[in-house]
């Protein structure tokens, strides 16, 4: 009892140290960075979403994590079933981001992988674990995430083919969200970049 007192004391500091516009903010820009790799690759973004996140592009802003790249499966696939090489490709992805070999207890790789396994049993399509049951809140439930470079996205995609019965990846998938927020970070990367070479080169005239 005395030892979950100071850690309910230290969560509440944090939640009041955290200020709500700012809190806000970050909303808006991770719900911009989904709509992003979403839309890359020919996704539908939620009602809801769409009302939330201005139609601004996502350069300038921070890089898409790989957190926010699963999420964004959520509204590209989110509604088919999760099978092995979703769980592999999901795998792959938590190992990337939090730099971890195993898979941790409770996480978003095990929950999958548990998924996968069931739904390879049922024989209902309605009572199968779909993928938005298990990537929504996706970044939350990593304990460390990272903006996803191409050699995360390589790795992904290595994953799901390799666990796929027919050495494919699916459209809007786990790999192809993973691989448009590398492309878009890509894109950020570059564009930044030449910004700051204009900047640099007027600053000098």
């Amino acid at each position: 009892m005395s030892q979950e007192q100071p850690r309910r004391e230290e969560a509440e500091q944090e939640h009041e140290s955290i200020k709500p516009e700012e809190n806000v903010k970050d909303v808006q820009e991770s719900l911009a960075r989904k709509k992003a790799v979403a839309e890359s690759i020919g996704g539908q973004v939620h009602e809801k979403d769409r009302k939330q996140v201005s139609s601004e592009s996502v350069s300038g802003r921070a890089n898409i994590t790989i957190g926010e790249a699963l999420e964004a499966t959520v509204v590209t696939a989110g509604s088919r079933p999760v099978d092995y090489s979703d769980a592999a490709a999901i795998q792959a992805a938590e190992v990337r981001a939090t730099g971890r070999t195993n898979i941790i207890p409770g996480g978003v790789a095990a929950a999958a992988q548990s998924a996968a396994t069931r739904n390879a049993r049922v024989t209902k399509e309605e009572e199968k674990t779909k993928l938005a049951e298990i990537l929504a809140e996706a970044s939350s439930k990593l304990p460390s995430d990272k903006p996803v470079t191409r050699k995360d996205a390589e790795g992904v995609i290595g994953a799901e083919l390799r666990n796929d019965p027919n050495l494919c990846t699916r459209p809007g998938g786990v790999a192809a969200s993973i691989a448009a927020a590398a492309r878009l970070n890509q894109t950020n990367s570059t564009s930044s970049t030449k910004n700051n070479d204009n900047n640099l080169k007027q600053k000098q005239n």
